[in-house]
């Protein structure tokens, strides 16, 4: 999968996990940014 496929499917279901689960915003965007941190080092 490439990168700028990836960023949106992993933005959608953080987005998803917010609206159901509001206290989980510090851990989704800290896991959305590691990740997309990664993906960009790694340049998947």
């Amino acid at each position: 999968m490439h990168t700028l496929t990836l960023q949106p499917l992993i933005a959608l279901i953080a987005g998803i996990l917010i609206l159901f689960v509001p206290r989980l915003l510090n851990y989704i965007v800290a896991l959305y940014l590691i990740i997309i941190g990664i993906l960009g080092l790694v340049r998947i």
